[in-house]
C-alpha cells in the first residue's frame, strides 16, 4: 500500500511578549491584529559554540512562544541552570566542551516540554560543497568556479533552513564588458553538506554581478521554500528537464560597437571608443521560472515580466538605445530582485529591469503551482510622473515605510507604494549602496541611508539621508566624485540611534548629520556579533568592533582560511541570523572553494530578541541579499543601545509535519 504523505498545518495567530527581554527588563504586549503575516517555521536552532572559556549554548525565541515559556539547558544529561531561563536565550557554560551533548528544553510552568539537541560549533560549522567541473568558453578560454553568494529556505518544513548557492565562474564579467562566461549553477544542500540538487542556468545566462539574482522564500505558503529565478533557452532544471531549446546559443560572436552608440566607453590601446560584443546575449527568448526546493523540478515557467524591446525580447540595436539608453545592452541588461510582503500577508518575488535610466520593477506572486504578475510599474509609462527614471541603485530595499502593514519598494532614490505606483523620488540620482530601517528612533517611521554618484545631476550630494516614507532630505553631505561606498548602524552609544559614514569623507556623522569624529575605514558590511545592541563592522574575512574612544577598529573575528566575495565588495557568501539566539552568523566561502564556513558568534548577551528572521522586513533582506552590490540586511525596528522593545509582531507560523 503506497504511503501518502499528509501535511499538518499549524495556524499560530500570534501573542508576543514584545520579542524582547532587554538587560532582564521584560516586555509585554497585546494580542496582535489580524491579519497577520505568513513568515516561516523554524525549529529552536540551539547551537553549542566553542567560546573563549567554555562553551555558549545558544537558540531562537520564536514568534509563537507563550509570554511565559522558559529553557533549561543540559550538559550530558546534567541541567546547568538552576532555574528556568526567560530574559535570554543563551547560556554560557565556562566548563564545558563543545564535545558534550548539549540539549535545550522548553520548560512552561513547571513542566519541560520540547527537547531540541544543540548542534556542535568548533571555529566555524563547515558544509562541504561539489564545486562544478571547470570549462572552456567557445572562443577556447578555460575557466574555474568560486563559490559565490547564497541564500536560505526551508525545502522540506522541517524548521531547518537549506542552503541556496550560487557558482560564479572565473569569467564573470560585469555588463559594460562583453566576453563569453561560463554558466551559471545554482545548488541546494542540507547542512551537513548533502547537495539536493543543482541547475544549470545554461549558455542563454551570462554570469556577472548584474545577471543572476535568486529569490528563496515560501512563495506559496505551503510550508517549504521554492526558488524563482530568471532563466533561458537551455536552462537545465534538478531533474536533468530542460527548459526552452537546448540547442540555442544566443550569446553574440566577436564585434565591435560603434562609437556613437556607447557613452563612456573604455578607450582602446589605439585611443578608439570601442566596445566588444564577444559573449553579451541581446536575443532570445527570456524566462522567469520557479523550481520546487525540494526537488530542483522546475514546476512552471512565464516569459520574463520586461521584455528588452517594445514588442518582445528580440529587439534591433536601435530599438535597444531608444528604450533603454544604449545600444549594446548594458543598460537593458542590468537585473535586480528581490521579496517583498506586497498585501501583508503573502510574499511576492520582485524582478526588476534597469535602474541607470528607464526603470521597470513587476511583483510575481506565486500559487497553485502557477506564476502570475502582480503588477509591472515601468518608469517611462504613459501616466508615471517626471523623476522616476535614473533613480535606481545596484539593489533595492523593501521596508512598510508608511506603516499600513504592507511592503514597499524603495529602488534607491524612489520608491514605489505596495500597489506598484509612484510614492516619491528625491532625484538624487543612482548609487552603490543603501540602508533602511528605524536607524533614527526619536524620529516617526523609518530612515534611509544612501550613496551616489551622478554629482553632475544631483547637485554634488554624495550622501544623503531620508524620511523613508517621504523621501525628504534630512541632512545630506557633498562630494565632488562618485561615492562608491557607505553604511549606518548604531557603533557609538554616546550619541542617539545610529551613526553614518561615506566613501566622501572622512568623518562619522551622527542622526542631526554633525560631524562626530573620523570614521571606520570598514563601509561594506555589518553584523551583531557582541554582546550589546551595537553592530560591528564586516569586511572580508574579519568582524571589527568599533573602538569609538580610540577612533579605530577592532578585530573580534579573523576567519582565516575563509575568503569574501565579489571584489572589492568584500561581502560574504551570506550573513544572516540562521540559528542560535537573535545575533547573525556569517558565511564565507573556504578558499579552495570546497565548502561554505558558518561562523557563529561565543559571547554571551543579556539581550533577547525574536529571531530576526521571522520580522519581515529582515526576511525579506535576507532574500534579496545575494542582488548585485550586496547590502547588510535590517530589521523593521531599531537595534541599538537604549533600544526599546520592538513592536507586537503579528505573524503567522505554518508547520509542515509529514
Amino acid at each position: 500500500m503506497a504511503l501518502m504523505k499528509k501535511h499538518l498545518w499549524r495556524k499560530l495567530l500570534l501573542p508576543t511578549a514584545a520579542m524582547a527581554t532587554l538587560a532582564g527588563t521584560a516586555y509585554s504586549a497585546a494580542q496582535a491584529p489580524a491579519p497577520a503575516v505568513q513568515v516561516e517555521f523554524l525549529d529552536r536552532g540551539a547551537v553549542a559554540v566553542k567560546a573563549d572559556k567554555g562553551v555558549l549554548i545558544s537558540w531562537r525565541s520564536r514568534v509563537n512562544d507563550a509570554p511565559a515559556l522558559g529553557f533549561n539547558v543540559y550538559r550530558d544529561g546534567k541541567k546547568l541552570n538552576a532555574a528556568p531561563i526567560m530574559d535570554r536565550t543563551n547560556l554560557l557554560d565556562e566548563t564545558g566542551a563543545v564535545t558534550a551533548k548539549y540539549e535545550v528544553r522548553e520548560v512552561l510552568g513547571k513542566t519541560e516540554g520540547a527537547s531540541a539537541p544543540a548542534r556542535r560549533i568548533d571555529d566555524f560549522l563547515s558544509v562541504p560543497l561539489q564545486k562544478p567541473a571547470d570549462g572552456v568558453t567557445p572562443d577556447g578560454k578555460a575557466y574555474g568556479y568560486t563559490a559565490n553568494d547564497a541564500s536560505v529556505g526551508d525545502v522540506d518544513g522541517d524548521g531547518v533552513y537549506e542552503i541556496f548557492l550560487k557558482w560564479d565562474p572565473t569569467n564573470s564579467a560585469d555588463n559594460a564588458f562583453g566576453q563569453h562566461t561560463g554558466p551559471v549553477y545554482l545548488d541546494c544542500y542540507r547542512l551537513d553538506g548533502r547537495l539536493l540538487w543543482r541547475v544549470n542556468l545554461g549558455p542563454n545566462i551570462r554570469a556577472g554581478a548584474h545577471y543572476t539574482q535568486f529569490q528563496v522564500a515560501d512563495y506559496d505558503g505551503d510550508g517549504k521554500a521554492e526558488l524563482i529565478v530568471k532563466t533561458a533557452d537551455g536552462t537545465v532544471d534538478g531533474r536533468g528537464k530542460v527548459i526552452g531549446d537546448a540547442a540555442a546559443r544566443w550569446a553574440e560572436g566577436a564585434g565591435e560597437i560603434e562609437q556613437g552608440d556607447r557613452t563612456g566607453a573604455r578607450k582602446a590601446d589605439d585611443g578608439k571608443l570601442m566596445a566588444n560584443l564577444t559573449g553579451r546575449i541581446l536575443r532570445g527568448p527570456e524566462f522567469l521560472t520557479v523550481f520546487d526546493g525540494g526537488t530542483g523540478r522546475a514546476v512552471d515557467t512565464i516569459a520574463y515580466p520586461v521584455p528588452r524591446g517594445p514588442s518582445g525580447h528580440e529587439a534591433s540595436r536601435d530599438e535597444l538605445k531608444e528604450r533603454w539608453g544604449d545600444a549594446y545592452g548594458n543598460r537593458s541588461e542590468r537585473y535586480l530582485a528581490g521579496t517583498a510582503w506586497l498585501d501583508g500577508v503573502h510574499p511576492s518575488a520582485i524582478f526588476a529591469r534597469g535602474y541607470y535610466a528607464r526603470s521597470t520593477i513587476a511583483a510575481i506572486d506565486y500559487k497553485a503551482g502557477k506564476l502570475a504578475t502582480r503588477w509591472v510599474f515601468d518608469s517611462q509609462a504613459e501616466g508615471v510622473p517626471p523623476g522616476y527614471s535614473g533613480q535606481g541603485n545596484h539593489q533595492f530595499s523593501v521596508a512598510d515605510v508608511d506603516g499600513d502593514g504592507r511592503h514597499e519598494i524603495i529602488y534607491g532614490s524612489m520608491a514605489l507604494d505596495d500597489d506598484g505606483k509612484p510614492l516619491w523620488t528625491a532625484k538624487l540620482f543612482h548609487g552603490d549602496a543603501m540602508h533602511v530601517s528605524d536607524l533614527v528612533p526619536s524620529r516617526p517611521g523609518l530612515e534611509k541611508w544612501g550613496v551616489h554618484e551622478d554629482m553632475r545631476q544631483n547637485g554634488n550630494i554624495g550622501s544623503a539621508l531620508l524620511d523613508a516614507k517621504t523621501g525628504e532630505v534630512i541632512f545630506k553631505t557633498s562630494a565632488d566624485k562618485d561615492t562608491g561606498r557607505g553604511a549606518a548602524g548604531d557603533i557609538d552609544p554616546r550619541h542617539p540611534g545610529a551613526e553614518f559614514w561615506g566613501s566622501n569623507s572622512d568623518k562619522l556623522y551622527d542622526a542631526a548629520g554633525q560631524a562626530i569624529g573620523n570614521r571606520p575605514a570598514q563601509m561594506n558590511f555589518m553584523v551583531w556579533w557582541d554582546g550589546d545592541a551595537l553592530r560591528e563592522l564586516l569586511d572580508k574575512n574579519k568582524v571589527y568592533k568599533w573602538d569609538w574612544k580610540g577612533e579605530k577598529s577592532v578585530v573580534l573575528l579573523d576567519a582565516q582560511g575563509a575568503a569574501s566575495n565579489n571584489g572589492t565588495k568584500s561581502t560574504p557568501a551570506l550573513s544572516a541570523d540562521l540559528f542560535g539566539d537573535w545575533r547573525e552568523e556569517v558565511v564565507l566561502r573556504s578558499e579552495d572553494n570546497t565548502s561554505l564556513r558558518i561562523y557563529s558568534t561565543g559571547i554571551p548577551t543579556s539581550i533577547k530578541l525574536t529571531t530576526l528572521m521571522q520580522d519581515p522586513q529582515y526576511r525579506a533582506a535576507i532574500a534579496g541579499q545575494n542582488t548585485a552590490y550586496n547590502q547588510p540586511p535590517w530589521p523593521s525596528y531599531f537595534i541599538g543601545d537604549g533600544m526599546k522593545a520592538p513592536p507586537a509582531a503579528r505573524a503567522v507560523a505554518k508547520a509542515v509535519v509529514n
